[in-house]
Formats: C-alpha cells, sequence, structure tokens
C-alpha cells in the first residue's frame, strides 16, 4: 500500500533539547581530530554540520577538508554513543514529541523520517536516548552526511522515499528548515520551540506555527491537512 503523506521531522529543538550536551560532545570531537581547544563555533542555527565545521575550522585557522569532515563524523558519532546515557539524564524529549510520533504511527497512510543536519549516528543516539527513534524510517531520511545545505537534505529525503513533493510535509524550528522545504515546494509547519519565534517562523514562509508539540489532536490535524 503506498504511502499518501511523509512527515520530514527536523530534531534539535522541534524533537528535543540536548541542555547543552551536544555542544559538549562537538566540542571533544573537534578537539579529537584538530588537536585544538574550541574557543567558539560558529552559529549553528540551521546548518549541518558539515557548514559548522567548516565555519569553526575557519575560526581556528584549521584547514577544511573532506577529510577532516570524516574524520569529525566518526569522532562525533562515538562520542554520542559513548554518552547516550548521560545524554538520556540530562536532556529531553520536548513536551508532546512521543505522543505526535505515536499518533502519526498509527496512521497506515503515514510514513516518518528525520531531514536533519546531524550525522546519522548522532541523530540515531538522540532519538534513541528519548525512546523516539521507533516510528522513524531513518533510511528515508537524510543527514549531515548528506548535504551542505537544508534543500539538498529535503531533496535527499525525497528522493530516498520516492515522495512526490505535494505529499510531503516538513516540520522544523528555524527559519533555514523552512527555507529547505519551501525550495522544493514542501508544506511547511513551524515549530516555534527553538530560538525562532512563531512570528518569524510565519515570516519566513511556514504555512502554520504551531507554539509546541504538546496539543496532539491540533498538531494532527495541521500535519494531515
Amino acid at each position: 500500500m503506498p504511502h499518501d503523506l511523509l512527515v520530514l521531522w527536523d530534531i534539535d529543538h522541534t524533537l528535543v533539547d540536548t541542555r547543552g550536551m551536544g555542544r559538549e560532545l562537538w566540542a571533544a570531537a573537534f578537539h579529537e581530530v584538530t588537536g585544538v581547544e574550541l574557543r567558539e563555533q560558529a552559529s549553528i542555527e540551521g546548518l549541518t554540520e558539515p557548514v559548522i565545521l567548516r565555519e569553526t575550522a575557519r575560526l581556528h585557522g584549521v584547514r577544511d577538508s573532506r577529510e577532516l569532515f570524516e574524520k569529525f563524523a566518526h569522532a562525533l558519532g562515538a562520542a554520542h554513543v559513548r554518552h547516550a546515557a548521560e545524554l538520556r539524564v540530562r536532556g529531553q524529549a520536548l513536551p508532546g514529541a512521543h505522543q505526535l510520533l505515536t499518533a502519526l504511527a498509527q496512521r497506515p497512510e503515514i510514513r516518518q523520517t528525520v531531514v536533519t543536519g546531524n550525522i546519522r549516528t548522532a541523530a540515531e543516539v538522540k532519538l534513541a536516548a528519548f525512546d523516539l527513534e521507533r516510528e522513524l524510517d531513518f533510511d528515508s531520511g537524510s543527514f549531515g552526511e548528506d548535504a551542505d545545505e537544508r534543500p539538498g537534505l529535503v531533496r535527499v529525503a525525497l528522493r530516498r522515499s520516492d515522495t512526490p513533493t505535494e505529499h510531503a510535509v516538513l516540520l522544523g524550528d528555524t527559519p533555514a528548515d523552512v527555507r529547505g522545504g519551501l525550495a522544493h515546494g514542501v508544506r511547511v509547519i513551524g515549530v516555534a520551540t527553538g530560538r525562532t519565534s512563531a512570528a518569524d517562523l510565519t515570516a519566513a514562509g511556514a504555512a502554520q506555527v504551531l507554539p509546541d508539540l504538546a496539543d496532539t489532536e491540533r498538531a494532527l490535524r495541521l500535519i494531515v491537512g
């Protein structure tokens, strides 16, 4: 039976909040592969790991390369695996995330995946730490390894899932998420649980905006359309 709707989820500040632990693991991986202590990290708002690494490396006088990113991705993934138990204690699933993922999974016409700037291992660990991974088809999603920009990530997920644009909806908390979806004509629902206000998500082009995911029924209505 073909799926009628693909739900594309951003992760950080849409489904989960690592409460600063993500930055700590990032800093440890950066030091491991460059030998340089992290003094400052490039702005991460809506960016993918390759771009964050490239800009942060530049701030520290470190030469960026694909080889550096691959080493960094391996180190960052391993750090998340090692610290998964601590992440579960310190971080949290955002209110309503588990209930909404479960409610959507009960509808046979809906498939759910992720569109995230995280590398795949980090994404899987973050979601598993809060029991959010079970309803998601990771093989249909896209990750930091797949593209430098959000439109590229959306394109990859649509291709992997063999989903036409009009049968997809994206949920995210940043203007970059909105732009990524709109670049391919995907309907976007903003979730104002990050640093971006509901008004700014609307201004960026989100079709609708939720204050959070706590109202399962309202979110379902907006997602299903």
